[in-house]
């Protein structure tokens, strides 16, 4: 119902008059609406800002796949190379997808599991958020297999760059008859493949030597990543141990 002047008049003194309790209560009573959403909105701008605030410059995605690594080493892997590189880690990270794990044939306890690392490795490819991974034998074979990792030629790297005892080779499929041997429809398997270098030993580093770990560690190249320049100095960093 609208007021009429004399009422709006009448009812702006009594507030006037209204202790800051009355007045407190009075503004619940009739504005309870809209103060909510007014906080709610305030909220969000406050988180946005906040997060906007701390958010940290990414220089580069990693995965591992089928690694598990200390807290301290995969604090040196990031962390290390951040300050390594002169960069700031408040301001400055190296993101990790950790724990990821593939297998050609995963127990079924496994396999849901293998199945949600699978989905995420391939999102974040696809995303161009993952830029290298650190990798068992077992996931170099498949990712290789499957074409996942950039062929690691000379040219990509500086011209003092020496990795060159540190670079591995291993088979990519670039056609198979694997699916119609699933469905039953051929018998024998059948590909037609290359050898590429696409990876790196990473055992042969002292950094890694050092940590104990179980398998050995290979490092690979995913081919879309746009910090290739930031992929080149983490391995000049990894292999200056």
């Amino acid at each position: 119902m609208k007021l009429t002047p004399q009422e709006r008049s009448a009812r702006r003194e009594a507030f006037r008059r209204m202790n800051l309790s009355g007045k407190a209560e009075y503004l619940f009573s009739y504005y309870k609406l809209p103060m909510v959403l007014l906080l709610i909105v305030l909220y969000v701008l406050g988180y946005g800002v906040y997060r906007a605030r701390n958010r940290k410059e990414v220089l580069l995605y990693a995965g591992f796949c089928n690694v598990a690594v200390s807290g301290d080493l995969e604090h040196t892997l990031t962390e290390g190379f951040v300050i390594n590189a002169g960069n700031n880690p408040q301001k400055q990270t190296v993101y990790v997808y950790p724990d990821l794990y593939l297998s050609e044939d995963p127990d079924p306890a496994s396999h849901e599991y293998a199945y949600a690392s699978r989905l995420k490795l391939q999102g974040a490819i696809h995303a161009k958020q993952l830029d290298l991974v650190l990798m068992n034998r077992e996931a170099y074979d498949l990712l290789s297999k499957s074409g996942y990792l950039m062929e690691l030629t000379p040219d990509i790297f500086p011209s003092d760059f020496e990795i060159d005892g540190c670079l591995t080779e291993n088979k990519v499929v670039l056609q198979d008859n694997e699916l119609a041997v699933l469905l039953g429809e051929e018998e024998e398997y059948r590909e037609d493949s290359i050898v590429q270098t696409n990876g790196v030993d990473l055992s042969r580093i002292p950094l890694i030597q050092h940590a104990d770990l179980t398998d050995t560690v290979y490092l690979g190249v995913l081919p879309n990543s746009p910090r290739l320049d930031a992929v080149t100095e983490y391995l000049a960093w990894l292999t200056s141990w």
